[in-house]
């Protein structure tokens, strides 16, 4: 992708500049702070690390792959169906909120940029309201961002983004986050690749720990995130 305009636009997609929001969830971290489950860079990076290996690699990256393969192939039908899968195994109020949010400002900001085409516009329409991935998914196919490039994007911006939130709302410093991302990071593309290749019946949003942290969140009494 170095030649192609492809690869400014994937920059731009998953820069944390783009304006949808992101920066202002932490995905259940605030109140693992909060509790003292996670206190030093060693904890951090065990809480993201299982996020990340049991989570985004066996939920939300396999749905990306499959919104992006039904986006590319004009496969409305499929779009919606894991439009409403993904929205529906969102466990607490704050991640399915989250997920709306983002998704729905990820979409607005594509029909601001003029960029969407009769099938994506169709598509947010049918499968109102519209979650991050299958927002994300017709920003690839906007601007013809290869699927491995997007889910590999799309992992790393996460990654990033549960860093970003640790360094504000506990006492661990730049050079920690740096540790953590260039770590988890290098598991980022076979993740990517292994979720690509899990079948329907092995998707799972199963995360009882994240959903429990989520739910606590939600009455916590001084905060920082909104979710």
């Amino acid at each position: 992708m170095r030649d192609s305009p492809s690869l400014v636009r994937l920059l731009q997609l998953s820069s944390p500049a783009l304006p949808i929001g992101a920066y202002s969830y932490s995905q259940g971290l605030e109140w693992m702070v909060e509790c003292g489950a996670v206190h030093d860079a060693t904890s951090l990076q065990e809480w993201i690390g299982d996020l990340l290996h049991n989570v985004m690699a066996h939920g939300e990256a396999p749905v990306l792959w499959r919104l992006l393969a039904a986006a590319e192939n004009g496969d409305a039908k499929g779009f919606a169906e894991w439009n409403a899968w993904f929205r529906a195994s969102r466990e607490g109020a704050e991640l399915r909120a989250e997920t709306l949010q983002m998704g729905g400002s990820l979409v607005k900001l594509l029909a601001d940029l003029d960029v969407l085409d009769d099938f994506a516009r169709g598509q947010i329409e049918a499968c109102a309201p519209v979650t991050l991935p299958a927002g994300f998914a017709l920003a690839a196919r906007a601007w013809a961002i290869p699927s491995a490039d997007a889910v590999t994007a799309y992992l790393y911006a996460w990654l990033e983004n549960q860093v970003l939130a640790a360094l504000k709302a506990m006492a661990v410093g730049q050079v920690a986050g740096q540790k953590i991302l260039l770590s988890l990071g290098a598991a980022i593309s076979a993740i990517a690749d292994a979720a690509r290749d899990l079948d329907d019946d092995d998707l799972s949003s199963f995360a009882p720990g994240l959903a429990i942290a989520s739910a606590r969140h939600e009455t916590q009494y001084s905060r920082l995130f909104r979710s």
